[in-house]
């Protein structure tokens, strides 16, 4: 096996821009304060919260899982699992500044993705609607919210800033600045009108929809 590659002379090598594992959950302890009215510093949520301490054990089980350790890094969900109620498979791509607000009964497959600033409550499923192989969970968008018991299923999008209402079950796309409820998931408001400001577009269930002021 030949020596491994090296810059060549007068080329600085490309520095890695990622943050690090201590920078990713010292955000993610952070945001939970924030997020959490009954916490009263980030200390307090580094000690006590459930779902912080499920969030920091899955970015070290990701931290593993990319960088070839996959059968520590599965050891250690498991245990994750057993000790806290919450699944999420190392390989999933969870952005920054998460928040699982209790946590118990999380459940995010492999192939997921999520943006940054979301807040997830419990119960939440992530999950796929029997496709094996390939791109099979949710792609979940930048400043969404997840309410509790909230189950969504499949290669699918939710966008940026929508809402998930508690218990819905969503199987198809949801469009980005919208709330969605129910089973299956309907869009029953959104939270801005591109045309003009201080205006909502609501939708009934019927699919009526009408323009009101905020």
């Amino acid at each position: 096996m030949g020596a491994p590659a090296t810059a060549a002379p007068g080329v600085r090598a490309e520095k890695d821009t990622r943050p690090s594992l201590r920078e990713l959950v010292r955000e993610d302890a952070e945001a939970t304060f924030r997020r959490d009215p009954s916490a009263e510093s980030v200390s307090e949520v580094r000690r006590y919260s459930t779902g912080f301490r499920i969030v920091r054990a899955y970015r070290v089980c990701h931290w593993l899982y990319e960088r070839g350790h996959r059968g520590l890094a599965l050891w250690l969900a498991k245990r994750t699992r057993v000790r806290y109620g919450a699944d999420i498979h190392p390989a999933a791509r969870v952005g920054r500044r998460l928040t699982i607000d209790h946590g118990v009964g999380v459940v995010i497959g492999g192939t997921a993705i999520i943006g940054d600033d979301c807040l997830i409550y419990q119960g939440v499923t992530l999950g796929m609607t029997g496709k094996h192989g390939g791109k099979r969970h949710p792609t979940v968008g930048s400043n969404v919210m997840l309410g509790a018991g909230s189950i969504v299923l499949g290669d699918i999008s939710v966008g940026d800033g929508a809402l998930v209402g508690a218990g819905s079950v969503v199987v198809h796309d949801v469009p980005a600045n919208t709330t969605v409820v129910g089973n299956p998931a309907r869009v029953v408001r959104t939270r801005a009108c591109p045309l003009v400001e201080d205006v909502v577009c609501v939708t009934d269930d019927l699919g009526t929809s009408w323009l009101i002021e905020r």
